[in-house]
């Protein structure tokens, strides 16, 4: 599932996976900070901006110079209102540029957003509370993973969703264990980090996800795309 992104070689606690990288925030505070965030650790920021219009153009230009990013970190809400142009933009860029990894940025979980973003293409997606970016590492591998095709979600927002979802006759069959594996499938973990996170051991966890997969009726020729899928069945249902 993961695309293989350039390598380069830094500190103990640098990551591995260079990536490229926009930010769309209009805080120039925390568009700066964001900045140094990721090229403290050896990613290479290619463009910073303030607004949704500005980050469709930038996005747009360096593809057409053949150099596009991997992922765009915006936040949802953008000038000139204030409400969801970013996550618009999002929407947009998912469509135009099947490739890129987006990650959203918000101050609160806004289930409409959320939900709109994940619908359709399940690769290279994430939104996470901004309260996230203190926990450096957490974020930068959030950022890495989506760049790579992975998924990136927080825990309130997948809180949040599968709370609602949980009233649908989708999840009828899914054990509470089942729900608690999924949702941390949905924030992007491993099957060896759900397992250290519920102290089970890995065979327990991947059949857990054996049955999640066979409930939510998805068959071995998914593949990979069986982890989004199951997350995004349970999402949207």
């Amino acid at each position: 599932m993961l695309v293989p992104t350039n390598r380069m070689e830094r500190g103990p606690n640098i990551v591995a996976d260079r990536v490229r990288v926009v930010i769309a925030e209009d805080s120039v505070l925390l568009r700066e900070g964001l900045t140094r965030l990721l090229t403290d650790r050896g990613h290479e920021v290619v463009a910073g901006v303030g607004d949704a219009e500005a980050l469709i153009k930038s996005v747009r230009e360096l593809a057409d110079e053949g150099a596009p990013p991997d992922v765009v970190v915006a936040d949802v809400r953008m000038p000139p209102t204030h409400t969801d142009e970013g996550v618009r933009a999002a929407v947009r860029l998912r469509r135009d540029h099947p490739g890129l990894g987006v990650l959203v940025l918000s101050q609160y979980v806004e289930e409409q957003y959320a939900t709109e973003l994940l619908a359709g293409n399940s690769r290279g997606v994430g939104y996470l509370l901004k309260d996230r970016v203190a926990e450096v590492r957490e974020f930068v591998d959030a950022v890495v993973r989506v760049a790579q095709g992975g998924t990136a979600l927080d825990p309130e927002v997948v809180a949040q969703l599968l709370g609602r979802s949980r009233k649908q006759d989708v999840l009828a069959g899914l054990t509470p264990r089942e729900r608690e594996v999924l949702g941390l499938m949905a924030e992007g973990r491993t099957n060896s980090a759900v397992a250290r996170q519920l102290v089970v051991s890995d065979g327990a966890v991947e059949k857990h996800v054996s049955n999640i997969f066979l409930k939510l009726g998805l068959s071995p020729s998914d593949g990979d795309h069986r982890r989004v899928l199951a997350v995004l069945t349970y999402l949207n249902s």
